[in-house]
């Protein structure tokens, strides 16, 4: 059983990796090459980050606004907060899944840019060739690093959402938002960081995508 969806998982892999080839083979037939796709997925990744970047600080406010509570719907107070960290959380998901795109295309594109090197037949050209890939490559593993840093800041934020959310959910009184305030301030720390570290990432992102733009 064990051997079958090991072969499973393994046909499925193929599968996607062939369909990954075959778009970028017919994105290059209509002369839209690995190295626009790449310009184009860091840009989308970049959106993704400015959007989670609102996201969670929209949810920052209605948890302070749930915290702050004085009169009125409780439970609305509480579903505003709690939509908001759903948002949030489908926006850290949409920028893992922005990087991930990142890092497929960039694999494709040095794997070809290393293999075309080696026919170029005059030794100064492939040499130039050589260093701009060098180049190319530390700019992206910078750029990535700088990426899935600020991605790794998102899990324990969310950690923290949920946990108050569930808690609340079945103690929704004055009590027991005034048992979750002292988390309030480590939150707060926590997104600040978070959007610090985004703003390190796109402004990585903005400038790899000049520097790839401009060839």
């Amino acid at each position: 059983m064990k051997k079958w969806i090991s072969l499973v998982f393994l046909s499925v892999s193929l599968l996607l990796s062939g369909c990954q080839s075959a778009y970028y083979g017919a994105m290059e037939k209509v002369g839209y090459h690995k190295r626009d796709i790449m310009v184009d997925r860091v840009q989308e990744a970049k959106e993704s980050q400015e959007e989670a970047q609102e996201q969670f600080s929209s949810a920052l406010e209605e948890m302070q606004a749930l915290l702050a509570f004085d009169g009125g719907d409780l439970e609305d107070a509480y579903n505003k907060a709690k939509n908001e960290y759903e948002s949030a959380q489908a926006a850290a998901d949409e920028v893992g899944s922005r990087i991930d795109k990142v890092e497929d295309v960039a694999e494709a594109l040095f794997d070809e840019w290393e293999t075309e090197i080696q026919e170029i037949s005059k030794a100064s050209l492939r040499r130039n060739s050589t260093n701009k890939l060098n180049e190319t490559q530390r700019s992206y593993n910078s750029l990535v690093k700088g990426m899935r840093r600020a991605e790794a800041k998102m899990p324990p934020i969310l950690t923290a959402m949920k946990d108050n959310m569930l808690y609340l959910k079945h103690n929704l009184n004055a009590q027991a938002i005034g048992a979750i305030k002292g988390e309030f301030n480590s939150l707060q720390s926590d997104i600040s960081s978070l959007i610090t570290e985004m703003n390190k990432s796109i402004a990585e992102s903005n400038k790899f995508i000049e520097a790839m733009e401009k060839g």
